[in-house]
């Protein structure tokens, strides 16, 4: 499994790298799988919202992801960084819809699901963001689900910043079993939330 970590300028640090720690565990204790951080167009680096600078290892064009981690940050603050503003230039939901099309999954940690709905991959399907974006999110087709970690098949969202590690940690229990899910655990001395909703 290729999985693409896809940041922006202003993304929040924990959303993408909490998700990343987990898919590199979980690669070191045996599941099939990579992960990337990945951005749109090619760029030394990228400053997240707390000011840390990442150096991104691709283009999403380089890649042909099977799942796509699309982070938040700094939704409620506006200004030209951030996800609002990458919701608002509309590359990024561009983007997610032709990868969703193409049969990638697409998942979202925080703010980042307001990105999934722009691209209208939320309507009509069961999904979450952070508390401070869910009125927001309301205000969309999506229907709004009071959970940690929505899992709604080929679209999964979580809520706020630390529940990318949950969303990842579900993941890696759906994907590769329970087994390597309990070593990543161990390792990270992390027991995620079983606040996880399933549809179907």
């Amino acid at each position: 499994m290729e999985i693409a970590i896809l940041l922006f300028e202003g993304f929040d640090e924990l959303d993408a790298i909490g998700p990343y720690e987990v898919f590199g565990n979980a690669a070191a204790f045996g599941a099939d799988l990579t992960v990337s951080l990945c951005t749109l167009r090619r760029t030394e680096s990228v400053t997240a919202d707390h000011g840390l600078r990442v150096e991104p290892d691709a283009t999403l064009d380089d890649l042909t992801p099977d799942l796509v981690v699309v982070p938040g940050g700094g939704w409620n603050r506006g200004g030209d960084t951030g996800a609002r503003a990458a919701a608002e230039r509309g590359e990024i939901p561009a983007a997610l819809t032709t990868l969703s099309e193409s049969g990638a999954t697409v998942a979202s940690v925080c703010t980042g699901g307001m990105l999934l709905a722009r691209a209208g991959l939320l309507d009509g399907r069961p999904a979450t963001t952070h508390r401070g974006a869910l009125s927001d999110l309301r205000e969309t087709d999506a229907v709004v689900v009071d959970a940690r970690v929505v899992d709604d098949g080929d679209v999964l969202t979580a809520g706020g910043v630390t529940s990318g590690l949950d969303l990842a940690c579900h993941v890696v229990d759906r994907e590769f079993g329970a087994d390597v899910a309990e070593r990543v655990r161990t390792e990270m001395e992390y027991e995620p939330s079983a606040d996880v909703y399933v549809s179907g």
